[in-house]
């Protein structure tokens, strides 16, 4: 019976990594994209929204998503988001408070496709244009 219910669980990962677009990448194999843009703050009658930075994952894995410097100095928090499908018009229900130099989001990616991830000043805390970077690794 056990010999059964291994082969079961075995066959079920198989088929559960064939549906989600194939073989799973090894983190220390992921490659590197780094981004920078602008974000105009609502105080200043901008969106407060950075540009949408795509990206594309062709097999399952970790990823994870820093902002890496923040000009000319904005010190407290904003948003980061994690979105997926063409254009990016299906949010992965991924949006955190980031700190620059701090990990935003990190897990686990088990479908292919295009994702984009995007800075914003969703507090309105930003008092100036900011300028950043933001690294995302990914397989």
């Amino acid at each position: 019976m056990r010999v059964f219910i291994g082969a079961a669980v075995l066959t079920a990962a198989a088929l559960a990594t064939i549906s989600c677009g194939g073989s799973v990448t090894d983190p220390s194999q992921n490659q590197t994209e780094t981004f920078t843009g602008t974000i105009t703050p609502v105080k200043l009658g901008g969106s407060g929204q950075g540009q949408l930075h795509s990206f594309n994952v062709a097999n399952g894995g970790e990823y994870t998503i820093k902002v890496t410097s923040m000009t000319p100095n904005f010190s407290s928090n904003f948003a980061v988001t994690l979105g997926q499908g063409s254009g990016c018009s299906v949010l992965v229900n991924q949006t955190v408070v980031g700190f620059v130099g701090v990990q935003a989001l990190t897990g686990p990616i088990f479908q292919t496709g295009q994702y984009c991830v995007q800075v914003s000043d969703y507090y309105g805390l930003m008092t100036s244009v900011e300028n950043y970077t933001i690294s995302v690794n990914h397989p």
